[in-house]
């Protein structure tokens, strides 16, 4: 009976602890850069909030197709919490804007706190995400812009062609006001019929867009929303639509700036991290990434 129960026991099967799963030292080479962009958020986040990172390329505009990337940033964000966004962009389409910074809003909560950080520039609808912030980061390299939705439609000879909505209404403006001072004058009457009214009631459209968006998002923060939104749509005071409007600018509207110096510890991290980040894409691609996200589009 013991010789056959010790049989038993010798034949029972010896547990082996599961081997620790490791990547692979080709796949962590190729991937390099990416653990050290990630490093250097934890390393920010140890001592700010969580933060979420949107760079795009000069040729990348905001777009519907984001909210793959803003909703994979925003998967392990517990609900509630602070959030610091990092936004870097040419501009693009107003609808997608207010998608995207909703999602954000949303996960900081009602009665959370979200910054927008920018390093570089954050223009037209950019500017207006910046807008849905409590409070804009912004040191000497920073610049938002003036609200000028820029819209994509075909000239004459059918190619893509991006106008400035308020640029082409201002010259629409002027050219019927020339008319109606002058109707007798030919070149005042040929330049007038030169605008599509289809076009032009598209852009009126989109002006208005931008505008209510823009007074929404500032009437929440309980800003003087219609001060705010007149200046950064007018043409005559930003003729350009690249114009710089910096940190001191943007405090003197009322906006809530946080200022950082270029030598301050930690500006100098998220300028690190943003150059990383902007050497990660092309022109035409935008990357979000978090602690644990990394997409590139």
């Amino acid at each position: 009976m013991n010789e056959s129960n010790q049989t038993e026991e010798q034949v029972q099967p010896v547990a082996i602890p599961p081997r620790a799963i490791e990547k692979t030292p080709m796949f962590t080479a190729m991937n390099a850069a990416r653990y050290q962009r990630q490093t250097l958020i934890r390393e920010i986040e140890s001592t700010e909030p969580t933060l979420l990172c949107y760079i795009a390329g000069n040729k990348a505009l905001v777009d519907r197709l984001d909210t793959l990337g803003f909703v994979d940033m925003l998967h392990n964000v517990t609900p509630g919490e602070p959030i610091d966004l990092m936004l870097h962009t040419p501009g693009g389409d107003v609808d997608a804007a207010e998608k995207l910074i909703g999602l954000v809003r949303s996960a900081a909560g009602a009665e959370g706190q979200l910054r927008v950080i920018i390093p570089d520039y954050a223009k037209s609808a950019g500017t207006l995400m910046a807008l849905g912030a409590n409070i804009i980061v912004m040191s000497e390299s920073s610049e938002l812009g003036p609200i000028d939705p820029q819209v994509s439609s075909k000239d004459g000879n059918g190619s893509d062609v991006i106008y400035s909505v308020l640029t082409y209404l201002n010259a629409y403006e002027f050219a019927g006001k020339s008319l109606r001072e002058a109707p007798d004058d030919l070149a005042a009457r040929i330049t007038f019929e030169k605008f599509d009214p289809t076009i032009v009631r598209k852009f009126q459209s989109v002006r208005d867009r931008a505008k209510s968006l823009a007074e929404k998002l500032l009437r929440r923060q309980g800003k003087n929303f219609s001060k705010i939104t007149s200046e950064l749509m007018d043409i005559n005071k930003y003729p350009s639509h690249g114009q710089m409007v910096g940190w001191e600018t943007a405090k003197e509207m009322d906006l809530t700036i946080e200022y950082m110096s270029l030598n301050d510890p930690v500006w100098r991290r998220y300028w690190a991290l943003y150059c990383h980040l902007r050497l990660a894409i092309e022109p035409e691609q935008r990357i979000f990434e978090s602690n644990y996200v990394s997409l590139i589009m």
